[in-house]
């Protein structure tokens, strides 16, 4: 069984040549390779976060489950993190450090989902996401057009977002926050923003919550904001064909309408990084406040 040793710890590695990306002919020891290749701007968004997994130990087009509890053969290095659940308390893993990111990988863990709180803080979250999620048949173009109409409302509101694709085949615009808020005020920081974006674009955007009844339109999901709900991370690859990358954008490029999800891949996204280096640095040292925005919202609540 091959071993690799990361900062003093042994790690043994299993099943290399399984094909994870049949198109391709992409193997684990493909994605273990990207996943160490990535590390160095990938772990800043994971570093103190419990995190949530999807597993697809037969490849994309395999059986996947969830892992939030850590495994119970997993080494005692592993560092976790109890959060309660209805019925018990649910050990996290925190992908802290290059071993660990490589023990996930190495369980062909393809989404890789941290929570938007950090252990020490894990009440008050220090990020609130846009999702934009296009719903079938829906064009990126109309993403695009939607995700102007979020750059408006945070130019109106006097806050600064981040843009990402999804990796699949929407967009995530992160809001830096201070870890000042509870989840439930940060989901109405986001409701907010979405409703304000829903009134400029109604004829692109929805904000309704049954699938069936939403349409051939960009979805304003700003629910994703609650208390154990989470996003895959920046630069994690998805399980999606092409290996795609979730990969962070600048306004410009992305309102040019000249970028689609596919574009960036785990054999082309370094060569971009050399390019632009970390487009989302803020996103983890500029937390912004919100209070103007909740002022915004009580007295709205106070009008009706």
């Amino acid at each position: 069984m091959p071993e690799l040793e990361i900062n003093g710890r042994i790690l043994k590695l299993t099943n290399l040549e399984k094909v994870i990306w049949p198109a391709e002919g992409y193997t684990k020891h493909d994605m273990i390779n990207f996943y160490i290749a990535i590390s160095p701007y990938l772990l800043p968004f994971l570093k103190d976060r419990p995190c949530n997994f999807q597993r697809f130990p037969e490849g994309i087009h395999g059986k996947r489950f969830y892992q939030k509890n850590v495994p119970s053969f997993a080494p005692d290095w592993i560092r976790t993190f109890p959060i309660p659940s209805k019925e018990r308390n649910i050990d996290y893993i925190v992908v802290s450090n290059l071993e660990t990111l490589v023990y996930i990988a190495n369980l062909a863990c393809l989404e890789i989902h941290p929570w938007h709180s950090r252990v020490k803080s894990i009440l008050n979250p220090d990020w609130g996401i846009v999702d934009l999620d296009p719903q079938e048949g829906v064009d990126f173009t109309a993403v695009i057009e939607t995700a102007r109409h979020v750059k408006e409302v945070l130019c109106q509101l006097e806050l600064k977002g981040y843009p990402k694709t999804s990796g699949a085949t929407g967009l995530q615009i992160y809001i830096p926050l201070k870890p000042l808020y509870t989840y439930e005020q940060v989901r109405d920081i986001i409701g907010y923003i979405c409703t304000l974006v829903h009134q400029k674009a109604r004829g692109v955007t929805t904000m309704e919550r049954i699938i069936k009844k939403r349409g051939a339109k960009v979805y304003l999901d700003y629910l994703q904001n609650l208390w154990g709900r989470t996003i895959n991370a920046p630069y994690t690859v998805r399980p999606v064909p092409g290996a795609q990358v979730s990969t962070p954008l600048t306004w410009e490029e992305l309102l040019s309408g000249r970028i689609n999800p596919a574009d960036f891949t785990i054999k082309n996204i370094f060569a971009r990084l050399e390019k632009t280096g970390d487009l989302f640095e803020s996103v983890v040292n500029q937390g912004q406040s919100a209070a103007a925005i909740l002022k915004k919202i009580r007295e709205r609540q106070g009008d009706r």
